[in-house]
């Protein structure tokens, strides 16, 4: 250990800061509702909930055109996690009534909320494909948050997953790690209720389905949805970066796979959602 290290670590241990090269798994806080509706400064957050590689970087970017919805690029804030450097700050945040879980609600909010703030508009969409893991967090952080759940035919979904990195994930692989997705996303649609929109449906008649979207978000329907113009963030990781989303338009989906291009392990998924 270095002599700067040491005195990283004396000053760590002093104020009440972790300083080490190994980070050590802490252990789960229960998640809890807000103590009162001043705990949040964010109004009716709203999540899109779907599987990987099925249009949610087409709708949010839609939603972004709409002069009072911010849909900014993936922002994955269930991730960031607060952790207690000492035993007295821990004790310390107990005395004022919060845990680890609390603190991290408090968090993600702020970094929503500064994030609308910024925007100038009125409300916040998050399309964060892993929250459909996290939907029980989400709502324990937000009572009062918005759910839309976006589907597509299953065995699209895999297709375009594969495509999107095929020398990372065959088709097989693909299936079975986008089904994954698609399970949380239908665990999700039984416990919250939402609007239900479908990438099919929205590829071919998008007005139809953004004038349902933003009934449901109570915001008036604008025509600018329709030509969104270029996203503002186009980096893998972040949301889709290929050429149709480019495009700034909403561009015809790919046709529907016959039933003998289903992969076996995703007919169930196909009947449940109503994809014969």
């Amino acid at each position: 250990m270095t002599w700067q290290h040491k005195i990283n670590k004396e000053l760590g241990r002093y104020a009440g800061v972790q300083f080490s090269r190994v980070s050590k798994a802490a252990p789960e806080s229960p998640a809890r509702p807000p103590a009162d509706a001043a705990d949040r400064l964010l109004s009716e957050p709203v999540f899109i909930l779907s599987p990987v590689r099925s249009g949610s970087t087409l709708l949010r970017a839609m939603l972004d055109a709409h002069s009072l919805v911010h849909a900014p690029h993936e922002l994955h804030v269930r991730r960031l996690a607060v952790e207690f450097g000492t035993s007295l700050a821990e004790r310390s945040m107990a005395a004022l009534g919060h845990n680890r879980a609390d603190l991290e609600h408090l968090l993600w909010d702020r970094v929503l909320h500064r994030e609308l703030v910024r925007s100038g508009k009125r409300h916040i969409v998050d399309k964060t494909p892993a929250n459909a893991f996290a939907h029980q967090r989400i709502a324990t952080c937000w009572p009062d948050a918005r759910f839309v759940f976006l589907l597509r035919h299953p065995a699209s979904i895999a297709a375009s997953w594969h495509e999107a990195a095929p020398d990372k994930r065959d088709r097989e692989a693909a299936a079975a790690d986008a089904l994954r997705y698609m399970k949380a996303v239908q665990r999700a649609r039984k416990a919250r209720t939402g609007l239900t929109v479908r990438y099919e449906d929205l590829t071919a008649d998008p007005e139809r389905e953004t004038r349902a979207v933003c009934e449901f978000l109570g915001v008036p329907w604008e025509r600018e949805m329709l030509a969104y113009g270029r996203p503002d963030v186009l980096t893998k990781g972040l949301g889709d970066w290929r050429d149709k989303i480019r495009s700034g338009s909403v561009q015809p989906g790919r046709e529907l796979p016959t039933p003998e291009e289903v992969p076996e392990t995703l007919r169930a998924m196909c009947r449940s959602w109503g994809y014969s």
